[in-house]
């Protein structure tokens, strides 16, 4: 897939599995209602209202929209974890993890910002 609109930070997370630095992610605050997608491929992923403020510096959902965040195991760094990569790109979005809010799924997708775009939910008449 042709990806010229990406920046050379977006690559390297999207495709050579780079993380951005915690608490710098411009998605990382952003509490607007709307769909977050593949910076990549533009692939929906994560519903706003997924959201939610983990304190651990990147963006975090509970739970992506079904089929969308495929799961690969990772045993880079020492450990083994839970990738999640966009279902249909392949594309490194971040790490899954158990953590998550007890009251929903229990999950915590920890998403790079890098990896998405935001497309914000219209009001009004137009939807």
């Amino acid at each position: 897939m042709k990806n010229d609109h990406l920046t050379n930070e977006q690559k390297a997370v999207l495709h050579n599995k780079a993380t951005e630095a915690p608490f710098t992610g411009k998605y990382l605050n952003n509490k607007e209602s709307g769909m977050y997608n593949c910076a990549n491929c533009h692939a929906q992923l994560f519903s706003s209202d997924t959201k939610f403020d983990s304190g651990s510096g990147w963006p975090s959902f509970d739970d992506a929209l079904p089929g969308a965040v495929k799961e690969v195991t990772d045993s880079s760094h020492g450990m083994v974890r839970v990738e999640a990569v966009c279902a249909a790109c392949g594309g490194h979005l971040g790490h899954i993890f158990n953590d998550g809010p007890t009251d929903t799924t229990g999950m915590r997708y920890c998403i790079n910002s890098l990896s998405l775009d935001f497309d914000k939910k219209k009001v009004g008449n137009n939807d």
